[in-house]
């Protein structure tokens, strides 16, 4: 069972975050960036504490704990989303967002061999400069390079790049501080501290108006079930099990999947520039996710 479920963790993992454009795309329509992930960190955390009181329990008893859960959350879902969807939302194009955090995997393999000493071999450190190839070709491809998408200036690139940064640190400080933690209990309290400051930026950064439309509501349940709960549950699961540079190297198939669901859903045009670019991507992804030698004996 543990077989199966670390071989398909990272599929079901890259299809569950691909889908959180269509939520983004669906709910800001209706609400500012601010109380649209307030209130989704709200019900995450209220959802997770109930599950964890009433089911899971006990809750950890070491304020370290609730420390180290409460810096993770506040850099990988404040930093994180909130800088996308800020930038989106001041003018950025989705697809120069897209391309700027997708410098995410480089960046983490950086971090990781200076806080963790993992080591990349010369093939995963080719497969990562081939990953950002890759992304780049299929943004390119799908949005093009004009003018329009550096609409909204240094503020909303600035706020893509507090994203970039955001993700990657908060991948490594996981695999530093986050293992052999109980899970519902980890995610609960990292919603919970991401709700909290969020609560007091929401109204500082735009208004707290919600127009709760039929879209607003399905596109915050998807976004609270398939990616609060569960691809953020398999995110943490896959750090637990491997390098953070390898975990991160996953982040290059989304813009991919993302442009063949575009393909399949809306009939968006999948040039020949995009899938070779996709091609690209799962080459390098295959590249990074190699062990070296050394590292796989020592798991055997």
């Amino acid at each position: 069972m543990q077989i199966q479920l670390a071989r398909l963790a990272p599929v079901l993992f890259v299809w569950l975050w691909s889908t959180g454009f269509i939520g983004a795309k669906l709910g800001l329509p209706y609400a500012d960036p601010g109380v649209f992930l307030f209130v989704r960190f709200l019900i995450t955390a209220a959802l997770l504490a109930i599950l964890v009181s009433l089911f899971v329990g006990p809750w950890p008893r070491d304020p370290r704990f609730y420390f180290h859960q409460a810096v993770i959350g506040l850099l990988m879902h404040c930093a994180y989303l909130g800088g996308v969807f800020g930038g989106i939302s001041l003018g950025l194009s989705a697809g120069l967002a897209a391309l700027i955090v997708g410098l995410q995997p480089v960046l983490t393999a950086l971090i990781a061999g200076l806080w963790l000493r993992e080591r990349l071999s010369v093939l995963q450190w080719s497969g990562f400069v081939l990953g950002f190839v890759g992304v780049a070709l299929v943004i390119l491809d799908k949005h093009g390079s004009g003018s329009a998408a550096f609409a909204g200036g240094f503020a909303a690139i600035a706020l893509c790049v507090v994203a970039l940064f955001g993700i990657s640190i908060g991948t490594v400080y996981q695999k530093q501080f986050g293992q052999g933690v109980p899970l519902f209990a980890a995610t609960a309290t990292q919603f919970m501290a991401s709700a909290l400051v969020l609560g007091v930026l929401a109204p500082l950064t735009g208004s707290m108006a919600i127009e709760w439309s039929g879209e607003f509501i399905f596109a915050m349940g998807w976004l609270v079930f398939a990616l609060s709960l569960t691809a953020i549950g398999l995110l943490s699961y896959l750090i637990s099990r491997g390098a953070a540079s390898q975990v991160a190297s996953l982040f290059y198939l989304v813009p991919p999947v993302v442009a063949i669901e575009a393909w399949l859903l809306f009939d968006e045009r999948l040039g020949v520039q995009a899938i070779v670019g996709l091609v690209i991507v799962m080459v390098a992804v295959r590249l990074v996710r190699q062990q070296p030698a050394t590292q796989a004996a020592a798991q055997k």
